[in-house]
């Protein structure tokens, strides 16, 4: 008979990926557990994530920042900036694929942590953090491509499951700027969720005041999960 229990693991403190002066720790689903690749959907109800083949979210001592974040795909309407963008972007190829890893794909990964996340410790990335870090052998990840012709400008790593989509990762070309292409690649995981009958779009954590994750607050409405609840904000 199946079961809907999972052991969870605790990780050492290290530190904090979002604030230097921090240390973090993280809950990780057994990554054996033949029952993960089912549980996976109800996971990020519950504001877990996937990083290679662990699902996690922090638990962290002195701090509760991260935040679950998602899109209820029926509610939500684009706004005039999201049109533009979506507009900008009209003249792109969009394919999808299982995830892959591939020579495109990696070298366009590298000039995107060059461009945009120096000195950020992903640097320099081997091909075999490339993997490590993007691909799972259990999950239903898929390449979301956009493409100028033949040329590969982005790429939105996501997992498909039977509660929604979850944007893992998404990288695209520093020189096309212009495009917004990170933000088309969140409108276009939505317009395939909802093509999909999807209803959600799951984000990762938002934490109030950082920079780096405020631009999630213009996929409205937002849901957080706070104190176990889903609310719009």
């Amino acid at each position: 008979m199946k079961s809907d229990s999972i052991k969870l693991f605790q990780t050492l403190e290290h530190r904090c990926g979002y604030y230097s002066d921090r240390l973090s720790r993280n809950l990780v689903l057994d990554p054996v557990d033949p029952e993960l690749p089912r549980l996976y959907g109800a996971a990020l109800e519950r504001g877990f994530r996937r990083a290679g083949g662990h699902v996690y979210r922090p638990y962290c001592r002195l701090c509760q920042d991260c935040i679950a974040c998602r899109v209820p795909v029926a509610k939500f309407q684009p706004r005039r900036s999201q049109r533009r963008t979506q507009k900008d972007n009209a003249d792109l190829r969009i394919e999808i694929e299982p995830a892959h890893a591939s020579l495109a794909h990696f070298d366009l990964y590298r000039r995107y942590l060059s461009g945009r996340h120096a000195g950020g410790g992903m640097d320099d990335p081997g091909f075999d953090d490339f993997e490590r870090f993007l691909l799972c052998g259990w999950s239903d990840t898929r390449f979301i491509n956009f493409r100028e012709g033949d040329r590969l400008l982005a790429c939105a790593v996501t997992d498909f499951s039977n509660r929604g989509l979850s944007a893992v990762y998404t990288f695209f070309d520093p020189a096309e700027g212009a495009r917004s292409l990170g933000s088309y690649a969140i409108l276009t995981q939505i317009s395939i969720a909802r093509r999909e009958a999807l209803p959600h779009v799951y984000l990762g954590y938002w934490l109030d005041g950082h920079e780096k994750m405020d631009y999630k607050r213009s996929y409205r409405p937002l849901e957080l999960l706070i104190d176990g609840v889903w609310q719009s904000s």
